[in-house]
C-alpha cells in the first residue's frame, strides 16, 4: 500500500463491527486540527497520518487451495480516513509455498 494515510487490516465487518471500528479510530484519533502539527489538506489530516502506526502498509494471508486463509468472519480491508485522495493502488505479490 504505497501511501502514507492509510494501511491494511484483517478485521470482522458487518453486524455493526465496521461502525464499531470507525467509532473506536474516532476516539483514538480525534479530528480536532489543534491536536496535531501536521495540518495541510482537509480537516484532521494530521490524524490520517498517524493511521500506519495502526494499520500497516502491508500484510500477509497465507493462501490455501488458492483462498486466503482468514476465519470465519474476517476480511482484509483497507483503512484509509484521508477524503482527499479518492484513488488509492494496492500491490498485491504472491509467493510459491
Amino acid at each position: 500500500m504505497p501511501h502514507a494515510t492509510a494501511g491494511l487490516v484483517v478485521v470482522e465487518i458487518g453486524a455493526g463491527s465496521d461502525a464499531d471500528l470507525l467509532a473506536a479510530l474516532d476516539r483514538l484519533l480525534p479530528r480536532q486540527e489543534s491536536q496535531y502539527r501536521h495540518r495541510h489538506g482537509s480537516p484532521g489530516h494530521g490524524a490520517d497520518h498517524v493511521v500506519p502506526l495502526l494499520a500497516s502498509p502491508s500484510l500477509t494471508v497465507p493462501v490455501v487451495d488458492g483462498r486466503l486463509t482468514l476465519g470465519t468472519w474476517q476480511s482484509v480491508c483497507l483503512l484509509d480516513p484521508n477524503p482527499d485522495n479518492v484513488v488509492r493502488t494496492v500491490r498485491l505479490a504472491f509467493l510459491a509455498g
